[in-house]
């Protein structure tokens, strides 16, 4: 992906593009990749970086919806289910299959749960990632070293998908990219413009680089700005009511020893009655997750206390050794673009996660709802749409087959998986100066040869874009990330060929933004 090259490409105004797709997370990445596999043009545009909202900040799991099916959410469940099989398939270097473990201190429980993941393992059918069985105490405890043993009467494992969420933004960024798409992020949509009758017909783009503007033709305008979608819906019809609801979930990260093995754990109920996992990702844990209701959508979101405090006081009720805030490593906030409720309901949990695509007056396409692992079929339907936007024929998709950025039957080992096909070339680049071959943290295996890498392929041009999206030491560790900035600054800088001033404005801006992953013990 070059950045410059796909400005070029805007900056031709008697150019009029099939689908213009503003937001570059999940849903809008979605769209840009099934409107691409049909072959219609596309341009994506995103504000700030790819997934640097909610798309970055989920529980990492490609999921089939376990707790959707227990709401008799069938047809979701049916369709994640199929999307999560067909995602493992196209992406084997992004995703992985995942035991879970849902540890039973009730016969009851063990009779639930059991029943409920064989309907689940039935529903997957072919795509079935696993059997789930029940296993004894023996066995729990000798997979789940940590997990609370009084009154444990064994475990119920059952099989999920686990991914690298902006990673996987990305792959698919490049996807759309390499088959002939427009993507760029920093760049934002300042207006929608309309022809006589009040239809769309193009948007104003402003550059966040360096300020310059542009003006857009197209015949679709995709609105894939998830919690941010009432913010386009506003410029589309002044004083429109508000259709999105964000509610947040946060996730604490800390060192693996607190559950131990390579198995998930899976807590059914809380207090609140979501379900909480403990996810190894990434050589540590990732805790989580809550559903608050905020009012205001953020870019970036911080946790509440009361959030913190529930996700360790719940762990504590199922690990041996209660993690406390000093050993949170890093803590991150993500907000779901949820459908707005009918006035006075405030059960977020009664709140449909299935996606929705409404048409305005004015032909703009809204994309709300959904989750990460539907992403593709939420980019079908809403392509699906473009006949009656332009009066043109639509071929059929093609994006369910369509192996994404990457791929590789032979998946490199360790941290150099997320490149898939891409890591020869990443340690190409490592063994040509020792100076990329050095280690950007002395706790981490990425090299500084990734963060040179990320710069002229991968499109990121803040200090952020590398260490929280693009090597993922931000939500890992906010402290290392921090110690590190510097010198990551540094060599972006000199390849971006910024001076002194740039530096230190990115170390502040960095600063600022990666406080707010440190818990204050």
């Amino acid at each position: 992906m070059n950045r410059e090259e796909n400005i070029k490409q805007i900056s031709d105004t008697s150019r009029i593009w099939d689908i213009a797709v503003i937001g570059g997370g999940s849903s809008g990445l979605g769209v840009a990749l099934d409107a691409i596999s049909r072959g219609l043009t596309v341009v994506l545009l995103e504000k700030a970086d790819f997934a640097k909202g909610t798309s970055s900040r989920s529980t990492k799991l490609v999921h089939g919806g376990v707790r959707y099916l227990a709401q008799g959410d069938i047809g979701l469940v049916l369709e994640a289910l199929k999307e999560r099989g067909k995602l493992l398939q196209n992406a084997p270097h992004l995703t992985e299959n995942q035991p879970f473990i849902i540890p039973i201190y009730t016969w009851f429980d063990r009779v639930q749960y059991s029943v409920g993941l064989k309907i689940y393992d039935w529903m997957a059918g072919s795509l079935r990632l696993g059997k789930s069985k029940f296993i004894s105490k023996e066995e729990t405890i000798r997979r789940l070293p940590a997990v609370k043993q009084k009154g444990l009467k064994g475990g119920v494992v059952y099989h999920d998908g686990q991914f690298d969420d902006a990673r996987l933004a990305l792959a698919i960024a490049q996807t759309a990219d390499d088959a002939g798409a427009c993507i760029l992020n920093y760049a934002s949509v300042k207006d929608l413009i309309k022809n006589e009758n009040g239809k769309i017909t193009g948007l104003k783009v402003k550059d966040e680089l360096d300020g310059t503007n542009y003006t857009l033709q197209a015949k679709m305008v995709v609105n894939a700005t998830g919690v941010f979608a009432d913010k386009i819906l506003q410029m589309d019809q002044p004083g429109s009511p508000k259709m999105i609801q964000p509610s947040q979930g946060i996730h604490l990260v800390m060192d693996m020893d607190f559950l131990g093995g390579k198995d998930a754990l899976m807590i059914p109920k809380t207090k609140d009655g979501r379900v909480l996992f403990a996810v190894p990702w990434h050589g540590k844990l990732v805790v989580g997750t809550t559903d608050t209701l905020r009012e205001k959508a953020k870019l970036e979101p911080e946790a509440l206390e009361k959030e913190i405090d529930f996700v360790l006081e719940t762990a504590a009720g199922y690990l041996t050794k209660a993690p406390s805030r000093k050993d949170v490593k890093a803590v991150f906030a993500g907000l779901r673009p949820l459908a707005r409720p009918k006035e006075g309901s405030t059960k977020t949990k009664e709140i449909s996660r299935s996606h929705k695509v409404i048409v305005s007056e004015s032909k703009l396409v809204t994309l709300t709802g959904g989750k990460w692992t539907t992403y593709r079929k939420m980019g079908e339907d809403t392509v699906e749409h473009f006949p009656e936007i332009s009066g043109e024929l639509l071929v059929p998709s093609q994006s369910f087959e369509m192996k994404l950025h990457g791929y590789t039957e032979r998946v490199p080992e360790g941290h150099w998986s997320v490149y898939g096909s891409d890591a020869k070339e990443i340690k190409g680049l490592a063994k040509s100066d020792p100076a990329l071959s050095e280690k950007i943290h002395t706790d981490f295996p990425n090299l500084m040869a990734e963060v040179l890498w990320a710069v002229k392929n991968e499109m990121a041009v803040r200090v952020e874009d590398v260490l929280s999206r693009r090597i993922r030491m931000l939500i890992l560790d906010a402290q290392a990330a921090l110690d590190s900035a510097e010198k990551v600054a540094r060599l972006m800088a000199k390849e971006l060929q910024k001076d002194e001033n740039w530096i230190q404005e990115e170390l502040i801006a960095f600063k600022k933004v990666a406080e707010k992953y440190l818990i204050k013990a």
